[in-house]
């Protein structure tokens, strides 16, 4: 099953081909890679040479960035009521993987369905989109992540967003380690969510290697669920891992303790031009 994130207003996936995404955000177009366009490009038409920025890999590795035309160094786009400054990154990023709007819309009608307080855990949270929406739905967030500039970055989409004022706490810190410590502290999370990479290091150099090491982390992330889960949410971008995988993954751990419903499936994008879908990743979801 794939989940589409086709509600945008502010995002579009215009055309595709030749390893290659052609994209609008607010009113900047980029052209970018994406390992899964295997598929050639019909014509490089003008609108392919049109852009603002293009992101050219590097054989040796990485890449940059060709800017053809001025766009400001931060601009903003939304989803609904939820907002986010977007920038190039050195890694082809622009700090929002819109993808994540079918997860996000899923969680928001989670939180505001449940009608009690939910607090919610996010892990490897990035520039923040799932903590917006989880505080734009009512709940009470932790946000931990090893990496000190996206914290702050998620900080600027809350108050962006009008959302300054929620109980949303920020962390730079080991993912792992923080889950731990909160055992240790008796903490307990409603939701958790969490985007684990596929290789990471935390900030005083702590290894992460998603096939060794994200089924213990779920097992530690079992200790600090509360008597009433409401959610499990897994994302991941590693390649050559299936979406049964997560499944299974959270069947031996949240299903097994307290029963529930397990989905997984592939998230994906619209290509306005073909009316194809584009493949972004996968995930796995455990719900009460």
């Amino acid at each position: 099953m794939m989940y589409i994130a086709g509600d945008w207003k502010d995002y579009e996936v215009i055309d595709t081909g030749g390893g290659e995404k052609l994209e609008r955000w607010g009113d900047i177009i980029l052209r970018r890679p994406d390992p899964q366009i295997i598929w050639p490009l019909a014509q490089e038409t003008a609108k392919w040479r049109d852009v603002h920025g293009h992101y050219h890999r590097s054989s040796s590795g990485g890449g940059q960035w060709e800017m053809k035309k001025s766009i400001p160094d931060d601009w903003k786009i939304s989803y609904g009521k939820l907002k986010f400054h977007l920038r190039p990154t050195n890694f082809k990023h622009t700090g929002l993987f819109p993808e994540q709007a079918a997860n996000w819309s899923w969680m928001m009608d989670k939180i505001a369905g449940a009608n009690r307080p939910i607090s919610v855990l996010n892990l490897f949270a990035y520039t923040g989109g799932a903590t917006v929406a989880a505080a734009s739905a009512g709940a009470s967030v932790v946000h931990v992540d090893a990496a000190k500039g996206m914290v702050q970055w998620a900080k600027e989409n809350i108050q962006l967003s009008g959302l300054g004022e929620r109980p949303v706490r920020f962390i730079t810190d080991d993912v792992f380690k923080f889950v731990q410590r909160e055992q240790r502290r008796g903490s307990k999370y409603d939701a958790i969510i969490m985007d684990p990479p596929s290789y990471g290091r935390g900030p005083g150099g702590e290894m992460w290697k998603l096939e060794s090491s994200l089924y213990p982390f779920l097992e530690s992330c079992m200790e600090i669920m509360s008597d009433r889960p409401l959610f499990m949410l897994i994302n991941s971008y590693t390649t050559g891992i299936s979406p049964t995988v997560l499944r299974n993954m959270l069947s031996m751990t949240m299903g097994k303790r307290y029963g529930g419903k397990l989905t997984s499936g592939e998230i994906g994008l619209p290509i306005t031009a073909s009316g194809m879908n584009l493949p972004c990743g996968i995930l796995g979801r455990w719900e009460a």
